[in-house]
């Protein structure tokens, strides 16, 4: 679906790298030693990041200066997938439960996710290497699952795979709708006139 663009605003896709806030300045001191999205672009005054990706996780951020598109991206009508490397080998019982919705911690209760998409994948899927080396095979097996959601509680695909007995290793968001990270390396960003979700 084409969201009709609106020429005050300005809409940007980025590869967000491991170990950069979704966010582009703080005035905590404690993160001045942080990275932000600035340094990777001179963005508009005004200019928010859609959802966020937690620091330890990269991949696809679109960015807008149009509240009303956050608000449409952040909604439930927007897919977003996502591809974690699992702790293990994940097995098709902890695929089930994760297809079905199971118990994470939001905000000290506890909620159970909506059922999802979610498949293994059989090879790993080619990304960009990540600045911090994952472990080796040395420490056992891991694999690669896709998951699909259409929402998003803080650090959720985190807590899912935890819960099934499978930390996340690596998470990289690789689909907004209709907008891939396919062709962006770390890093690069793209202005577009609209978002084709």
């Amino acid at each position: 679906m084409k969201v009709p663009d609106t020429p005050q605003h300005r809409h940007f896709i980025i590869y967000k790298p491991f170990r950069v806030l979704s966010q582009f300045k703080s005035h905590d001191s404690k993160q001045q030693s942080k990275r932000f999205l600035g340094e990777f672009h001179a963005f508009p005054e005004g200019v928010m990041a859609i959802g966020r990706l937690d620091e330890t996780s990269e991949g696809l951020l679109l960015l807008t200066t149009d509240g009303k598109m956050s608000d449409y991206v952040n909604s439930r009508k927007v897919d977003k997938e996502y591809y974690a490397q699992l702790d293990g080998d994940l097995s098709e019982s902890a695929l089930q439960q994760l297809q079905a919705g199971v118990a994470i911690g939001v905000n000290g209760k506890t909620y159970t996710t909506k059922p999802c998409k979610a498949f293994k994948l059989e090879t790993p899927p080619h990304l960009p290497e990540r600045s911090k080396k994952i472990r080796d095979a040395r420490h056992g097996p891991t694999s690669w699952v896709s998951i699909t959601l259409n929402e998003g509680k803080f650090r959720q695909v985190r807590k899912m795979t935890a819960a099934v007995g499978y930390p996340t290793l690596r998470l990289v968001r690789v689909r907004v709708g209709g907008i891939t990270i396919t062709g962006l390396d770390t890093g690069t960003v793209v202005e577009v006139k609209e978002f084709k979700l």
